[in-house]
């Protein structure tokens, strides 16, 4: 197998793998309304006490908040379009820049560890975010338009 052909695989395996996450994800958010009616508000309000960067308070509380069951819909929605764009390979550049933008706005929302925190805990705070963000810079910047078939017993 080439070099190409394997790091090609190796890129398939890690869209799908965040496909499914991401699926696993919006299920949890869509199957059961717990999260769209009450839950989003409890989130958002737990970041706006403690949880999110200072410059993102505002926008959290005079934007998100009074509109929480809407912004809630709209992203196990969005979540859900992602996962079946990274599963079937289809828009993957589109969804990756829309999970992108998604995390940047969850770790920006929900992982500030205080102004007083030495630099390295900015990045540890972060990595339930970070690490996703990075997995669509990758397929933001890879070739999704090339064929990424996860195809076992072949060398084509």
């Amino acid at each position: 197998m080439s070099a190409s052909n394997q790091q090609a695989r190796a890129l398939a395996f890690l869209r799908i793998a965040v496909g499914l996450l991401f699926l696993i994800f919006a299920q949890y958010k869509l199957r059961s309304t717990h999260f769209i009616w009450g839950a989003m508000a409890n989130y958002i309000g737990h970041f706006i006490q403690g949880g999110c960067y200072p410059f993102m308070r505002s926008f959290l509380k005079n934007i998100i908040l009074p509109h929480a069951v809407f912004f809630g819909a709209l992203v196990g929605i969005t979540e859900l379009l992602i996962a079946i764009s990274l599963i079937s390979g289809v828009l993957v550049r589109w969804a990756s820049l829309g999970g992108l933008a998604m995390m940047l706005l969850y770790l920006f929302s929900s992982n500030y560890p205080g102004r007083d925190a030495p630099l390295w805990e900015y990045f540890g705070a972060s990595l339930d975010h970070s690490v996703l963000a990075l997995c669509f810079l990758t397929f933001l910047i890879g070739r999704p338009n090339a064929v990424w078939a996860l195809r076992f017993g072949s060398s084509r």
